[in-house]
Formats: structure tokens, C-alpha cells, sequence
């Protein structure tokens, strides 16, 4: 009877201990962001963590309690022992597998392993690991079947060797251990529901500091990647703060409001040619006209001359998110992103569609990469572009970066199928850029100027976009064309901790069609984009429902913007930021928040109807 309680514990203990080990290993490989993290601060992560490390910890164990229940009566050797190492052999690969990714991509992420990953990979295995470097591709697998075998010496030791083999029993022994293992057994669901109160075991657990990293350290990694997996289709009954009637009421404060008076036209002919261009990863803080480095000083002095939006935000933080906020101006969602589903992109609105539809558009999408990564290209193809370019559409020897053809090639496309221009049709031409993104390997020479590769390879974006737009100042074309300049998502240069100034974001207009110039300070985001160019260009707007004119004075003017953990929503002289996983405000003002959260419970009711 006691050994079979001592293997079940062995398990759960060996399990936890695992977990703790992946802690110091996720510090340690995001020892940057950790460097002023004491004894003190080391403590309060183990501790505050330690529940969700035995929430996980028993459900691993629940296999082998039930398998050492039956060795009381066909005891443990042969078949269960066999049966336990190949289970605890696929336990630490997958354990060790978690937190490694969690560990690597949290640099690059700043936040912890959720399902975005397995969507990335499905979606297209090339793209997916473009990020990385290649000692990076070459040595995690050394790395990753080192710690499963330290993981697997845990469960293998503690549960099978030092306890030794189990007899079968009889009468009366066989009964009573029988019936402890079982006892035991249910008693792991305790720490897996999170205790016995009516709190059951969720993320916010982890969180004890002000200083959100802290919180992420503590965060069990699998219980992250699981809580996102069980929550990625019951829309409906996610993010519920406020009642129904109450969430109506605070949206439609929210919503668009008619125009008292014609506003003036950002163009002056009814149909420019349009090219929007997605920058990679951009933020307000390469620019030195918005108070940032001296990186963009190409696309600065271009926004100098045309028109900047001041006080703009992205909507989310990675590109399956971007791409529809800017296209379809549907916010990003914090733990899923619409592009996983198809069977709901298609419903979704589309400038490129309206435009096609109401005003006789040519539609055309540009992307130097994979077309089919994050189901991008069914989304494109949905959302109505006559034509989408992708790495297929470039030789060999033009496709020189991971992410396929490097900005300079993908804009010389485009600036040569103008020459087919036909000036009786106008165009929309969408190109997404993706040299700023990691590696940040670009084929450029600043002469020394910046020393951190990641602002080279901004640099290097900032100039092949700006050249485009200057070939474009020199040709025919120039007086009909409306250029729009705004990023996929929020930056990645410089490391920024505060939500706020991380999603902070330029809007720029340029071309020979605009007539505004200057600077716009008004609050808006992605989302408004679609609202703002077609009323310039007299077309409705009524089928985007999260969008606004962001020139008309009678709207409201906010931004709101979703991370995996937090939401936050800025209005003109008020700014919030709440994290979903605490449930607590992180700074800000709280009159505002219901309107926060009100936005977000529509966004997930629209979702959900898709």
C-alpha cells in the first residue's frame, strides 16, 4: 500500500519539479528582461506558480495513478512498467518540447505559449521557423532531448527504480492498497480543479507583481498552451463583464457617427489609385518627427510632406491579426485570431471588395512570402483581390530571405507592373513588406550609422518603401495616387514594456491625390482606416461595424488594442490598460474601462456569428 502511494507521489513531485526546472530555463534564456530580478523576486515566482505547476502535475499524473492501482493486482513489472516508461518517454518530450518554445519565443513574443505557434506551423512549417537563426535550429534539438532526459531520470527514478517493483496481492492488503491508491488517485483533483473552493484553477493565479514579466515567469507554460487550446471556438461565452443590454448601451457610444457637414475629401478626384503599405513591424518610435531614433528618416521626411496621423495605434501584435484590422477593420482578438477560420473570413467586410464592387477597382496583394502561412492567402481570396503575389511569383535567386523576397525586389515588382497601367481602371495595390521582421537580415550597408541590426533592417524597409514612393513622384501615375503607409502590427524595435507606447503606431498619406497635409492628432487605430478612405471617397462604410472616420468631428475618437493578457482603450485625454488573465486594471483610468470591455464582449459577439 505504501509503495503504491509513494510511486503516485513520486510522479506528481517529479512532474512539479520539471516545471520549477522550466522556470529557471525561461529566465535564463530571457535573461535581458530578467536582469534585475532578485533572490526575493525568484522566491514569490516559484511560489505563486506552484499551484498551476500541481494543476499540471496532476493531470500527468493521472495515467500513472491509475496504472499503479491496477499493479495491486497484477503487480508492476512487465507490462505496466513498459507501459509507464513509454508514457513518461512522450511526458518529458512534450514537457521539455513547452518549455522550450515558451522560453525562445517570449523574447520575441513578450507574452507566454498560447495555440499561435501550432497555427503558424500547420498553416505553413517554412514561415514558421523563418525567425529563428540557424545555430538556433541546430542546437535546440540537442537541447530539447537533454532536458527530456533529465525530465524522463525524474519520473523514471522517482516512480519506477528507487521505489522497486509492486507484488500482486491478496485478501485483505489487496483491498486496502487498492483502495489508497484509488483515494489518491482522486485526491490529484484537487490540485488539477486549483483547491476546493468555487475559484477553480485559471491564469491568474500566477499573477502577484505589478511588473507583468514576473507574472509571466510564473506562469506554468502547459497550462498556458492548454487554457488557449480550450478556449479558441466558445466565442459567445468568453470575455462576459457586462450584461447584454448594458454592452449595447456603451457600443453604440462607440460607433460612427453621420457627418453634420460634409468633411473636406483627403482627395481630389473621386477615384485615386490607391497602395497601401503594410510595414512590418513598425512603430512610432522609428520616427524622429513622433519623438523617436533616427531609423525612418526616409518615410519621416515623405510624412513631413503629406499627412500623419500623430496619436495612432495598431489593434493587436502580430500579422494574422494586422492584416484584417487595416483590410477588413476587425479588431484583433487577444487569444485567437480570425484568420484559423475560414468558414467566418469569409463573411468578414473588405475595403479591396467594396472597392472592386462599388467603384470598379483593380485588386491586387503583394507579399514577398508564402501566401498560405496563417490561411492568409483564403482570407486574400475572400476578401476579393482579383490577384495575389507571392513568393511563387519570384525566382530563385530573387528569394534571398527565410521570409522569401527581401523588400527592395518585392517593391521593384510592383513598380514594374505599373507599366501596364491602365489609367480607365483604378487600382488598389496592398504590399505587405517583411524585411524588418527576425532575423532582421537585410542586404544593406548604413555606412555604420546604426549599430543594432534590428534598426538596419528597419532602415533598409524605410528605404525601399520611401524609394518606391519616390519612382512613383516621378512617373505619370503620381497625380491619381493616394498612398497609405501604416504597419501590420505594433513594433519590434525598440524593446518596449508599456502597452501603450508598444502599440503606438505612424499613419501616413502621401501622393499626388491628397489634398490634407500635416499633422492629424486625433486618437485612432487600424480599424479606422477603412471608415476614414471610403467616406473621403463618398462610398458606405455601414458594413464595418468596429470602424470610424477618424476626420469626422461628430465620431467618437478612441483606439483599442488586444495582447494575449491585457486590453487597453485611449481616448483623447483618458487611457486604460486591463489585464485579462488578473482581471485587474494595470494603470489607467477605470471610468473608461467598461467601454474597454464592452467593445471587446461585442467583438466576441460578432465572432461568434461569423
Amino acid at each position: 500500500m505504501l509503495k503504491a502511494i509513494v510511486k503516485i507521489l513520486a510522479v506528481f513531485i517529479a512532474a512539479t519539479l520539471s516545471f520549477i526546472i522550466g522556470k529557471f530555463i525561461f529566465i535564463a534564456c530571457n535573461h535581458s528582461a530578467y536582469s534585475m530580478m532578485g533572490m526575493s523576486d525568484m522566491t514569490s515566482v516559484l511560489s505563486h506558480g506552484l499551484s498551476m505547476d500541481f494543476s499540471i502535475a496532476g493531470y500527468i499524473s493521472i495515467l500513472p495513478a491509475l496504472l499503479i492501482s491496477s499493479s495491486c493486482f497484477y503487480g508492476s513489472k512487465g507490462l505496466i512498467n513498459r507501459i509507464l516508461k513509454i508514457y513518461f518517454i512522450v511526458i518529458s518530450l512534450l514537457i521539455s518540447l513547452i518549455i522550450i518554445l515558451d522560453s525562445v519565443l517570449y523574447g520575441y513574443w513578450q507574452f507566454k505559449l498560447d495555440s499561435t505557434p501550432l497555427f503558424y506551423f500547420f498553416s505553413s512549417p517554412a514561415s514558421a521557423f523563418a525567425s529563428a537563426e540557424w545555430w538556433q535550429l541546430a542546437v535546440s534539438p540537442v537541447i530539447w532531448i537533454l532536458l527530456a532526459s533529465i525530465f524522463y531520470s525524474l519520473l523514471y527514478f522517482g516512480s519506477i527504480k528507487l521505489p522497486g517493483d509492486m507484488l500482486p496481492m491478496k485478501g485483505k492488503k489487496h483491498a486496502a492498497a487498492l483502495s489508497a491508491s484509488i483515494l489518491f488517485t482522486a485526491l490529484l483533483f484537487i490540485p488539477i480543479r486549483g483547491g476546493v473552493t468555487v475559484s477553480t484553477m485559471n491564469l491568474s493565479r500566477a499573477y502577484f507583481s505589478e511588473n507583468p514579466r514576473l507574472n509571466h515567469a510564473a506562469v506554468n507554460p502547459a497550462f498556458s498552451l492548454m487554457y488557449s487550446l480550450s478556449h479558441q471556438n466558445n466565442f459567445s461565452d468568453q470575455f462576459r463583464f457586462l450584461r447584454d443590454d448594458e454592452v449595447k448601451r456603451l457600443f453604440d457610444e462607440l460607433k460612427d457617427a453621420p457627418e453634420a457637414n460634409a468633411s473636406d475629401s483627403l482627395v481630389a478626384i473621386s477615384r485615386p489609385d490607391i497602395y497601401i503599405v503594410l510595414l512590418e513591424s513598425f512603430s512610432s518610435h522609428l520616427f524622429p518627427s513622433l519623438g523617436g531614433e533616427p531609423i525612418a528618416t526616409k518615410l519621416d521626411s515623405i510624412a513631413s510632406k503629406g499627412l500623419l496621423f500623430t496619436r495612432f495605434y495598431a489593434n493587436s501584435f502580430r500579422t494574422d491579426r494586422g492584416i484584417p484590422a487595416v483590410i477588413s477593420a476587425y479588431p484583433g482578438q487577444p487569444n485567437t485570431s480570425i484568420m484559423k477560420f475560414v468558414e467566418k473570413t469569409e463573411n468578414l467586410p473588405s475595403l479591396s471588395k467594396q472597392l472592386k464592387t462599388e467603384a470598379g477597382y483593380n485588386t491586387t496583394y503583394y507579399y514577398g512570402g508564402d501566401a498560405n502561412f496563417s490561411n492568409m492567402k483564403a482570407y486574400l481570396v475572400s476578401a476579393g483581390f482579383d490577384r495575389i503575389v507571392s513568393d511563387e511569383d519570384f525566382p530563385v535567386s530573387q528569394k534571398l530571405s527565410k521570409w522569401g523576397a527581401h523588400d527592395d525586389v518585392l517593391f521593384k515588382k510592383v513598380a514594374d507592373e505599373l507599366t501596364d497601367y491602365d489609367p480607365s481602371k483604378p487600382i488598389l495595390k496592398v504590399v505587405q513588406t517583411s524585411s524588418s521582421h527576425e532575423p532582421f537580415k537585410v542586404p544593406y550597408d548604413d555606412n555604420g550609422r546604426l549599430a543594432d541590426q534590428r534598426a538596419k533592417a528597419f532602415a533598409f524597409a524605410d528605404s525601399c518603401a520611401a524609394d518606391f514612393i519616390n519612382s512613383l513622384h516621378k512617373s505619370g501615375q503620381w497625380d491619381k495616387s493616394l498612398i497609405i503607409l501604416v504597419p501590420d502590427h505594433y513594433g519590434a524595435y525598440p524593446d518596449l514594456t508599456d502597452p501603450l507606447k508598444r502599440h503606438m503606431i505612424p499613419l501616413i498619406m502621401t501622393g499626388g491625390a491628397l489634398t490634407r497635409h500635416g499633422r492629424i492628432d486625433t486618437v485612432g487605430s487600424q480599424i479606422d482606416i477603412a471608415a476614414t478612405l471610403l467616406s473621403s471617397l463618398g462610398l458606405d462604410h455601414k458594413d464595418f461595424p468596429f470602424s470610424k472616420n477618424v476626420l469626422n468631428p461628430s465620431s467618437p475618437h478612441f483606439a483599442f488594442f488586444a495582447d494575449p493578457s491585457v486590453i487597453g482603450f485611449v481616448k483623447e485625454n483618458d487611457e486604460v490598460v486591463f489585464n485579462l488573465d488578473s482581471s485587474q486594471t494595470e494603470f489607467g483610468n477605470d471610468s473608461i474601462l467598461p467601454y474597454a470591455k464592452a467593445f471587446l464582449q461585442t467583438l466576441y459577439d460578432d465572432l461568434s456569428k461569423r
